[in-house]
């Protein structure tokens, strides 16, 4: 589960701006170009929905605000609840990456009394 905003580009007459809609995103579908998601938010007191195509040339961006942790492909049932009972709890997770981790983990760290000047042959 993510929340995340949303960049999606709207044309008004000549003129083209950016408007942002920011919600949790509560299901995936399709595959490869075909692929959607669905975003809910709650504006005004008032549920809504919108179903965002991934590769449309309309979405300008995707910006992931936070994780969260649910053992569901699909959140429906959050339709039906209501204030905090509509809260995802938030997932940790490291924000490094476990190549990079993997990576400082492999180097070897010369202890502070055995180190050698390395040369560079170019």
């Amino acid at each position: 589960v993510v929340e995340e905003r949303q960049y999606g580009k709207k044309k008004e007459e000549a003129k083209e701006r950016i408007q942002v809609f920011e919600g949790l995103v509560i299901a995936r579908s399709g595959r490869k170009v075909c692929e959607n998601f669905t975003v809910r938010k709650i504006s005004f007191g008032v549920g809504v929905e919108r179903i965002f195509p991934l590769h449309s040339p309309n979405l300008a961006g995707i910006e992931v605000i936070r994780k969260g942790q649910v053992r569901r492909a699909k959140l429906y049932y959050l339709r039906d609840k209501k204030g905090k009972a509509a809260k995802i709890s938030e997932r940790e997770f490291s924000r490094t990456p476990k190549a990079v981790k993997n990576a400082v983990a492999a180097v070897d760290v010369p202890e502070s009394g055995e180190s050698e000047p390395t040369e560079v042959a170019e």
